[in-house]
């Protein structure tokens, strides 16, 4: 409950001090490099997956800082050896902004994931997930003056994903994300 209010918290923040006009969307992809971190997890590793992509407004809150939200799809997951699981979810994170100087940024916010499926190559492996997963990011990004902009984030899961019935084994995602977009 504590985390929905922080989420809520940050966009009415965000929202109140923004102009319409001043409003930019884009678009980005990249590459992620993820791994499941927690319990008895020394066996497992980490997959490249060529697939993160989504659409993102910027809403300046005055010159140094912005408040971004973001809609991606984002493939997860882990291999043991050969064997590839891969978690795809839709994310939300709710990025906070500083400029640093021109073009060049921090950023750092929550963000809530839906899993839409779990396949261990073809085998439908959804029920041992959680369906909800909540992390929070901190990233760097460097935008050009035609909207042209890259970016690289760390996502920390903070909430439990595993839901293998009598395990209690904690699991959480751990996903580097390297973009590169576009702000209309």
């Amino acid at each position: 409950m504590k985390k929905l209010l922080l989420i809520a918290l940050v966009a009415a923040f965000g929202f109140s001090h923004v102009n319409a006009q001043d409003i930019q969307f884009g678009a980005k992809l990249g590459i992620n490099f993820a791994n499941i971190n927690g319990d008895n997890t020394s066996a497992l590793d980490p997959i490249t997956s060529l697939v993160n992509f989504g659409v993102v407004a910027e809403m300046p809150i005055n010159e140094k800082f912005a408040f971004q939200p973001e809609l991606m799809y984002s493939i997860q997951g882990f291999s043991v050896g050969d064997d590839v699981v891969a978690l795809n979810y839709l994310n939300l994170p709710l990025m906070g902004k500083y400029y640093i100087s021109k073009g060049f940024s921090v950023e750092a916010g929550p963000q809530i994931g839906f899993l839409l499926s779990a396949k261990n190559e073809d085998i439908d492996v959804k029920d041992n997930f959680k369906t909800v997963d909540f992390g929070a990011n901190l990233g760097i990004g460097y935008k050009l003056d035609s909207g042209l902009n890259f970016g690289a984030r760390y996502n920390l899961g903070l909430s439990n994903i595993n839901d293998v019935e009598g395990s209690s084994d904690s699991f959480r995602n751990g996903v580097i994300q390297v973009t590169v977009g576009y702000m209309f």
